[in-house]
């Protein structure tokens, strides 16, 4: 089968591996029709993910069909359109019982990581019965791979993380794929007013598209003043990072206002200074997670419903035989304009 491979920092491609094989009675292999790349590969690409060693298949988010079952699998048949979790959970360890899906003591992220990912024709998923999810009939596909990873990760780490309320102010410093996802869900909760702040101002203008009711580009290096400015020197109460530098992180630090929550979604990959010096009296609240996705359940059901609408997020279709062509696009989103890019496998 057709496969994208990590190599080694900055070096992929895409190479023939063999098709996984069943080897726990928990397993399921899936045949990926639909895949796409999270900002996550990019920085195992560039090195800020030493867990993940070269010679992986990557990728974490997909679509596809079952194409077999261990004799343990009871929820799942050859032949089921199913959607693959980012995240693999066995169900029963001491995080699983508490909802920490992340931290698995047998899975969490493990797919396109610690194990082969969802960047080829077929994966193995462990745990299969409670790390996949069936697909209605007749629902579209393309949407439902945003479920994967990006909804709920911008839901469960930036909304319910930040505590977002109606009638709070936020602001999203980030305004590529995951913090669309933080903004199109963050309106479940009806707050006043939702600022996203970002270099580009092609994002910039897909965010007002999306909802936001202001927008402020930070290539001046100024987004703090300028946010103070129009909330009247207070802040806002809910500051979400989702980019995962130690600039946006610092923007969060100066726009929170006293009694409010900084929400860092981002993978950070080098050292971010916290400055207590300033806040240590402010009654903030910091909130680190890693996607648990306990909330795909609900964002399917509103996907299915038209409650929200994924596809807001897919600028690009590749196929698979082209993927590195959609990592170049997906790498140069400022030149690009890409937000998140499907490929049909």
């Amino acid at each position: 089968m057709k496969a994208l491979v990590y190599l080694a920092p900055g070096k992929k491609n895409l190479e023939d591996r063999p098709i996984p094989e069943i080897t726990s009675p928990m397993d399921a292999i899936v045949k990926v029709t639909k895949t796409t790349i999270c900002g996550t590969d990019l920085h195992i690409l560039k090195g800020d993910v030493p867990t993940c060693e070269p010679g992986r298949i990557l990728g974490h988010e997909g679509v596809g069909i079952i194409d077999k079952v261990g004799s343990g699998v009871t929820e799942f048949k050859p032949g089921d359109h199913v959607l693959i979790s980012c995240i693999t959970a066995d169900g029963k360890c001491e995080y699983c019982r508490k909802g920490m899906y992340s931290h698995c003591i047998n899975g969490g992220w493990i797919l396109g990581h610690k194990i082969d990912g969802t960047q080829a024709e077929y994966v193995r998923i462990p745990y299969a019965d409670t790390s996949l999810y069936k697909i209605p009939a007749g629902a579209d596909e393309d949407a439902i791979v945003m479920l994967s990873d990006i909804l709920p990760t911008g839901f469960e780490c930036g909304v319910l993380n930040g505590k977002v309320q109606p009638g709070s102010t936020v602001a999203i410093v980030g305004s590529g794929p995951i913090g669309l996802a933080a903004l199109l869900t963050a309106q479940f909760y009806s707050p006043s007013e939702i600022i996203m702040i970002d270099l580009d101002d092609n994002r910039l203008a897909v965010a007002k598209k999306f909802g936001a009711t202001a927008t402020i580009n930070s290539s001046d290096g100024k987004a703090p003043e300028k946010l103070m400015k129009m909330t009247n020197g207070r802040g806002v109460d809910t500051a979400i990072e989702a980019v995962g530098i130690p600039a946006t992180f610092n923007i969060c630090e100066d726009i929170v206002a006293p009694g409010g929550t900084i929400a860092n979604i981002g993978v950070h990959g080098t050292k971010v200074d916290l400055h207590l010096e300033r806040s240590w009296s402010q009654n903030i609240s910091i909130t680190t997670r890693l996607v648990d996705t306990f909330a795909t359940p609900m964002l399917l059901k509103t996907v299915v419903s038209k409650k929200i609408n994924p596809n807001l997020l897919i600028s690009h279709h590749f196929k698979l035989d082209t993927i590195l062509e959609a990592y170049e696009t997906f790498g140069q989103a400022a030149k690009t304009k890409a937000l998140k890019v499907i490929i049909d496998v």
